[in-house]
């Protein structure tokens, strides 16, 4: 793929999206691919078809922006939230503040905001982002396939739920506690003061350089003794350097540096 270093530079200026700070290898593979189905025979041709339809670009940044996910996505990690994290955050706070930072359709977000139906507790903000405008379309709409719910315990399923045609509506209860907004993590302000983060299967995506800079823009969106919860393949390698400590496989409490 000659003139990838010019395209991503393009890019960057056409939508303020770095590629340089994604992984390579997978990078390439993703835009490999897209120009395939194009039939774009290189990469001068394929950012000129960005520029000029607005219906291409579109699947272009839904396509290099991984949307994958589920409800109470890895349920082991979700049990630990809601057993061991969640009563060390709301013994000590009035209003807990969760940022779900890359909530893709929202299936995370929405989990949370079930969690906190399922323990009674209501003083919660939960704020959620992502880079793309459909797939927060999408999470706003609410609606979600039977694979997607499969692991919502069946009592909520069937209390904030809706199925028709095999696709399961949320509920308006649920939506009205969920704040979506864009959000590009890698250029953006992060909101402050959050006393827990969920930033997870994301980090995978990028270069060690632009992980060194979210570690330390995480940190600083964090309240003091706030958590930091990752995925599964994600562990903080050095936790300390970035001001972290782990209290759980998966879970870092912001420490003083």
């Amino acid at each position: 793929m000659d003139g990838y270093q010019e395209f991503i530079v393009s890019v960057k200026r056409l939508t303020n999206i770095d590629l340089s700070l994604y992984k390579e290898k997978q990078m390439r593979r993703r835009i490999d691919s897209l120009m395939k189905r194009n039939n774009m025979p290189d990469l001068i041709s394929y950012f000129r078809l960005l520029k000029q339809s607005e219906k291409h670009l579109k699947e272009f940044l839904n396509y290099i922006t991984i949307n994958v996910s589920e409800f109470f996505r890895n349920p082991i990690q979700w049990q630990v939230l809601e057993k061991d994290i969640l009563p060390y955050l709301i013994s000590s706070r009035k209003v807990l503040k969760v940022w779900s930072s890359a909530c893709a359709s929202g299936e995370e977000a929405y989990s949370l905001a079930l969690l906190f139906e399922k323990i009674n507790y209501d003083r919660v903000e939960i704020l959620a982002t992502d880079i793309d405008d459909e797939a927060l379309e999408a999470a706003r709409l609410g609606v979600y396939s039977e694979k997607s719910v499969e692991n919502i315990p069946e009592n909520l399923k069937k209390r904030y739920f809706t199925v028709k045609e095999g696709q399961y509506a949320i509920n308006d209860e649920i939506k009205r506690k969920v704040k979506f907004k864009n959000l590009n993590l890698l250029e953006d302000e992060f909101p402050a003061n959050c006393h827990l983060i969920l930033c997870r299967n994301v980090m995978i995506y990028f270069t060690e350089e632009a992980k060194d800079r979210l570690y330390r823009k995480f940190y600083n969106s964090l309240a003091d003794d706030g958590v930091f919860f990752v995925g599964n393949t994600e562990q903080i390698i050095m936790p300390q350097k970035y001001g972290f400590v782990s209290i759980k496989s998966f879970f870092y409490k912001k420490i003083k540096l």
